[in-house]
């Protein structure tokens, strides 16, 4: 197990490979990036924008008050897609603070983050937990104090139920029917969207990783790391032994871990496990699908945005335990940029941090299948490995 975690220490993983020639050439390309820079450019209503423009506009809006209003950037509403029914209701606009995004650009040693959460629970793991990945899981749901609340924080509406097979869009409206102001102005989701629109999708596409990349990765892996649900994480590797009593060489390995670029689809440095589960791939195939995506944070900016198609939710295996808008473990169906996925499940509200130890926790104590308990809810965490070192994929599966 030491050799496994000096194996993610290592700055970059052995199936990276490539040539400088071939990243100096990268650079150059252009890149299809994902939401979050399209979603908060206020004064664009097509949702034009890459990577580049939000880096060096966002400073340049704030100043000048170009596209907002006083200190706060209008966030528009969902644009329709062109393949979508017209039956789809829009989804409310947001505002969020400008300054927000400037305060979440500056090299970590400049950064300022919350403080080391205090918390009434202990975040020293039990003997039984040591034993039980269930409770262990269980626990970390209880300690996700930024885990959001069903109608107050946010609102779904599932729609009609529907079978894997079937892939029609049986949904009359968006799944989000809004979500509240303040959530993704918390420190820990502002962090994780600045992360999003740091990759491209194709899977065949190798990625080029900037200096402003590397340091949001690492903001974003300090800020979870003063919550309480990484810092069980912490206790409970250290307490079995798969780590040494060591913080900062925690959080280097977490980063590594998450971030670190590894082959996929044949192509060298084209994937990490942060892009997989969180942002989601296309597959290259005859027909083209939809890989990973099991975050619904990306789901709702996505359908913000208008690039997510939502279908309608799967059927339970068990009749009449259909979902309602309290639920937080759901089973959905949906076509992103066009291409569906047929089935995803999604742990609606939970934080970043705690799907990020949720994950972690499996991939170092767990199988790949891991049959725990979430607050109700009983899932299975599938985890897949790429050697020993890597996460593959990891996402719940529902258990009716």
């Amino acid at each position: 197990m030491e050799g496994l975690v000096k194996g993610l220490l290592n700055v970059a993983l052995d199936a990276i490979g490539g040539d400088d020639g071939e990243d100096s050439r990268r650079q150059g390309e252009e890149r299809s990036r994902s939401t979050w820079a399209q979603v908060v450019s206020s004064g664009d209503a097509e949702g034009e924008g890459d990577s580049g423009r939000r880096r060096n506009q966002s400073g340049a809006r704030k100043a000048s008050g170009e596209g907002n209003d006083g200190d706060w950037e209008t966030v528009s509403g969902r644009r329709k897609h062109p393949q979508e029914d017209s039956r789809k209701r829009p989804q409310k606009s947001w505002q969020v603070p400008a300054e927000t995004w400037s305060t979440y650009k500056k090299h970590p040693d400049e950064q300022e983050y919350m403080a080391h959460t205090q918390h009434a629970a202990n975040v020293e793991p039990t003997r039984e937990e040591l034993h039980d990945l269930s409770k262990a899981c269980s626990r970390l749901w209880e300690l996700d104090l930024n885990r959001l609340v069903p109608g107050k924080d946010y609102e779904i509406e599932c729609g009609r139920g529907k079978k894997v097979y079937q892939e029609e869009d049986m949904a009359q409206g968006s799944l989000f029917t809004w979500l509240s102001d303040s959530v993704l102005r918390q420190p820990t989701y502002s962090r994780f969207c600045s992360l999003l629109d740091n990759y491209n999708p194709d899977e065949g596409c190798r990625e080029v990783v900037t200096s402003e990349e590397k340091h949001e990765q690492v903001a974003f892996i300090e800020e979870i790391s003063r919550t309480a649900p990484i810092k069980y994480l912490y206790h409970y590797l250290v307490s079995k032994e798969i780590i040494t009593e060591n913080f900062e060489q925690f959080k280097r390995m977490m980063t590594s871990l998450w971030f670190d670029l590894y082959g996929r689809g044949g192509v060298s440095g084209s994937s990490s496990a942060f892009e997989h589960v969180f942002v989601g791939e296309i597959k290259r195939k005859e027909e083209k699908e939809v890989s990973g995506f099991h975050n619904w944070t990306q789901f709702y900016l996505e359908e913000a945005k208008g690039t997510v198609n939502y279908h309608g939710y799967i059927l339970p295996r068990r009749r009449g335990e259909c979902p309602d808008s309290e639920t937080q473990v759901l089973s959905i169906q949906f076509e992103w940029n066009g291409i569906l996925k047929s089935v995803s499940t999604v742990l609606v509200g939970v934080s970043p941090e705690f799907e990020i130890a949720l994950y972690t926790l499996c991939f170092f104590a767990g199988e790949e299948d891991n049959h725990v308990q979430l607050g109700p809810y009983f899932v299975n965490i599938k985890c897949y490995r790429l050697g020993r070192d890597k996460i593959g994929s990891a996402f719940p599966i529902a258990e009716n």
